[in-house]
């Protein structure tokens, strides 16, 4: 009996590291990521900032960070929560929305200038998704083009590519998110993948399905059409640098075309003012020549009196 217990227990034990070997070679991918923003944002900002939440299910939010200078307090927040990625909105003036997206806690790090966002609420769109569900990942092929474009391409991959197991999520791919870019600029569309039979609406559609879910036995054997219906949001990110570390450290890519709307809003006060400028210098030009001809009530050279006028033939 002893010797068939060894036996026994051995070979139980060469499974047990068998087991193992085959849980260490496949390898998690463990995503979690931190998002929150700064003072300042608007209403709008903040929508935007809850809809990317509840698309996340591997995300965790949290309270506005109360400083804009000292941004490398973000990594012992994200070491604090036990998040591996940093979401981070940066609000200026009211008006400008930067994102600033890390991979904490040696980086590299992304700056971009967020502009023409629309939440879901302002969009109304039909589309829909399952809460916690996970997304497919569409990028342009122009991400492999550059070396700064394959670097942002992994960053939104790490951040927007829900890992699966991670808490929330849901056994389910039911929708897209597109990433595309287009005059130098990233635009990210949200995409619900439905699927609908030939001659059939949507409404349709959904009472077919959940009649042949009461139904065991039956099985759906006709081809299903499937489509993409934007949920929302939308919004586009223009990259302005690429730092080394994690909220810190050298540039190691900038970009130079990117005027910043600071920098926009002043050129045209400028040029308000100069026409300003214009207007009242061609009123002060005009008041000169009406001046020399003695056109001037007051001030200006006197017009000699003409011998020949009325009021000096008849005075």
């Amino acid at each position: 009996m002893a010797a068939v217990y060894n036996s026994l227990s051995n070979g139980k034990d060469i499974e047990d590291s068998d087991d193992e070997e085959t849980v260490q070679s496949t390898a998690k991918n463990k995503q979690r990521v931190l998002i929150l923003s700064s003072r300042g944002v608007t209403y709008r900002h903040r929508h935007l900032l809850n809809d990317l939440y509840s698309l996340l299910p591997h995300s965790r939010k949290d309270a506005k960070l109360d400083t804009k200078t000292k941004l490398y307090q973000l990594n012992e927040l994200a070491e604090l929560y036990n998040c591996n990625n940093v979401f981070f909105f940066e609000a200026r003036k009211g008006k400008d929305l930067y994102l600033w997206m890390s991979k904490a806690p040696n980086g590299p790090t992304v700056k971009m200038h967020l502009q023409n966002l629309h939440t879901m609420e302002e969009l109304h769109f039909t589309g829909n998704c399952l809460k916690g569900s996970r997304p497919i990942l569409s990028f342009d092929a122009t991400f492999d083009s550059q070396p700064h474009l394959r670097v942002i391409k992994e960053l939104l991959t790490h951040i927007f590519g829900v890992p699966k197991g991670a808490r929330k999520t849901k056994p389910f791919v039911d929708h897209v998110m597109g990433f595309t870019i287009a005059d130098g600029k990233i635009w990210i569309r949200c995409y619900e993948i439905s699927e609908t039979e030939p001659g059939k609406g949507k409404g349709e559609a959904d009472a077919e399905v959940a009649a042949i879910s009461k139904k065991s036995k039956a099985k759906a054997t006709k081809e299903t059409k499937i489509s993409l219906v934007e949920i929302g949001p939308r919004f586009v990110l223009t990259p302005i640098v690429i730092l080394e570390s994690s909220f810190g450290g050298p540039v190691i890519y900038e970009n130079k075309e990117f005027v910043s709307p600071n920098q926009i809003r002043a050129d045209m006060r400028l040029k308000r003012a100069g026409k300003y400028n214009r207007r009242s210098e061609q009123g002060i030009e005009r008041k000169a020549k009406k001046g020399d001809l003695g056109l001037k009530s007051e001030g200006g050279v006197v017009k000699p009196k003409d011998p020949l006028d009325n009021r000096v033939l008849f005075s």
